[in-house]
C-alpha cells in the first residue's frame, strides 16, 4: 500500500491567482498532486462543472452535511455562500498515496493547517498591490462591480492572515511564482 500523501493548502483573496497556481502544479507529474475539489453553495460560473471544479449543493444540503460533521472545515465566506473540504475526498487521494492540494479560503486554509500540522504546507499567495487585484478582478468580467466590491473588501481582510501561512507568495509574474511554489512543494514532500 502506498504511503500516505501530505497537504498542500492554497489561499489567497479572490483575483490573487492561485487557481492558476494550482491548475499549473497538477501538471507536474513529479509533485504526485491531487485536487481536492471543494463544495459549494454558490452557483455554477461559466463552465465549471459538478464534480471537476467543486461539487455544487444546494445551502440546504450543504447545511445538511454541516450537520452530519461531512466536511474537514467549511466557512460561510459570503452570506447564505458555504465552501467547504469533504472529509471522504481527502482521505480518498491521501490513502491513494497522493498529495492532496487544496485551493480554499483563508479561513479554510488555516483550519486545515492547525488540525494536520506538519503535515501541511500552507502557502498564502498575495497579489503585488490591491490595485492589481481590482483590476484582475475587473478583467475577468464574470462578475457585478457590487460584488467585486464584496471581494476587495474581504481581501483586505484577508491579507492579515498571510503571516499565519508557512509562506507567502507574491504573485507578480506568474512563471515565477509557479516555479517557487513548485519548490516549496518538492521540499515539502521530500
Amino acid at each position: 500500500m502506498p504511503s500516505r500523501g501530505k497537504l498542500i493548502v492554497f489561499s489567497a483573496p479572490s483575483g490573487s491567482g492561485k487557481t492558476t497556481i494550482v491548475r499549473a502544479l497538477l501538471q507536474k507529474p513529479e509533485l504526485n498532486l491531487a485536487f481536492s475539489i471543494s463544495a459549494t453553495s454558490r452557483a455554477k460560473r461559466g463552465q465549471e462543472i459538478h464534480g471537476k471544479d467543486y461539487y455544487f449543493l444546494s445551502p440546504k444540503e450543504f447545511e445538511n452535511a454541516i450537520q452530519n460533521n461531512e466536511f474537514l472545515e467549511w466557512e460561510e465566506v459570503y452570506p447564505g455562500q458555504y465552501y467547504g473540504t469533504l472529509k471522504a475526498e481527502v482521505d480518498r487521494l491521501r490513502d491513494h498515496g497522493k498529495n492532496v492540494i487544496f485551493d480554499i479560503d483563508v479561513k479554510g486554509g488555516m483550519s486545515i493547517k492547525k488540525n494536520f500540522n506538519s503535515e501541511v504546507l500552507a502557502i498564502f499567495v498575495q497579489p503585488p498591490s490591491l490595485a492589481v487585484l481590482a483590476e484582475r478582478l475587473t478583467g475577468r468580467g464574470t462578475e457585478t462591480d457590487e460584488k467585486i466590491k464584496l471581494r476587495l473588501d474581504k481581501a483586505h481582510e484577508e491579507l492579515a492572515f498571510a503571516p499565519s501561512f508557512d509562506h507567502v507568495l507574491v504573485n507578480d509574474e506568474l512563471a515565477l511564482a509557479i516555479n517557487q511554489a513548485q519548490d516549496l512543494i518538492l521540499n515539502h514532500i521530500q
